[in-house]
C-alpha cells in the first residue's frame, strides 16, 4: 500500500475494484489504498466546482475579475460571489461537499471592468461586458470551468 498523500485522494469518478489478493481497493489509476479508507473517502466526496480566467490577449491570468455563481431553476438564485486572485483562480471551490447539487448553473464574469482596469481601449459600450456561462452538473465529480477571454472573444471547456 502506498503511504504518500496521493494514495489518499480519491476522486469519486475513478472506478474502484476490490483486489482480493492484496486486500485493498484498486482505483483505475492503479493507486492502492485500504478498502475501508476508500469507502469512507468516497462517501465524503460529493463533487466540486472550480474556475479560473486566462486573458488570452495578453497571455496572463485574469486577475481581480468579479465572478458570480447562480443556480438556475424556476428562478435564478445567486449562490456565490467571488473574485479571481493573482493566478486568475477563485481561492476556494464555488461549490463543494453538501453544497454541490446536480442541476443547471450560470457563472458570470465581469470582463469589461477587468479590461478597462488594465487600460485596454474598449468600445462604448464594450463588445463583451459580462460573460455568462450556462452549464449542467450531472454527477458528483470535479467540474473545472475555465474562461479564456480577450476583449473580443471567449471560450470555455470542462477541465480537470
Amino acid at each position: 500500500m502506498r503511504s504518500d498523500a496521493t494514495a489518499h485522494r480519491i476522486p469519486f469518478h475513478f472506478e474502484q475494484k476490490y483486489d482480493k489478493q492484496r486486500g485493498v481497493a484498486r482505483r483505475s489509476d492503479s493507486v492502492y489504498i485500504g478498502w475501508n479508507e476508500s469507502i469512507q473517502a468516497t462517501q465524503r466526496y460529493m463533487g466540486k466546482l472550480t474556475t479560473h480566467v486566462l486573458d488570452t490577449s495578453a497571455g496572463i491570468p485574469g486577475r481581480h475579475i468579479a465572478v458570480r455563481l447562480y443556480r438556475c431553476g424556476e428562478s435564478r438564485a445567486l449562490l456565490v460571489t467571488a473574485e479571481t486572485n493573482a493566478d486568475g483562480r477563485v481561492d476556494a471551490p464555488l461549490l463543494a461537499d453538501d453544497a454541490f447539487q446536480p442541476g443547471t448553473y450560470e457563472l458570470e464574469f465581469d470582463v469589461a471592468a477587468y479590461f478597462a482596469a488594465r487600460g485596454v481601449e474598449l468600445a462604448d459600450p464594450p463588445f463583451l461586458d459580462v460573460i455568462t456561462l450556462r452549464f449542467t452538473l450531472s454527477e458528483p465529480s470535479h467540474y473545472h470551468v475555465p474562461l479564456l477571454v480577450s476583449p473580443w472573444s471567449y471560450s470555455t471547456y470542462r477541465g480537470s
